[in-house]
């Protein structure tokens, strides 16, 4: 689980940094970047959940 939630915690900051370069910089690419980001949180929050099921079922 520790792995897992890296995973979120670097994907997170990854959203961050590419919506701060979309915002402040007016980078497009930043925001298809950070729309790409996003789904991949998405992802990785439904596998945190379906772990943390698992592990509060113990």
């Amino acid at each position: 689980m520790k792995e897992l939630v890296a995973k979120i915690n670097t994907e997170i900051e990854t959203f961050k940094a590419e919506s701060d370069s979309l915002i402040e910089k007016g980078v497009k690419a930043a925001g298809a970047r950070a729309r790409k980001s996003t789904l991949e949180i998405e992802k990785l929050l439904k596998e945190f959940r379906k772990v943390s099921i698992e592990e509060s079922k113990k």
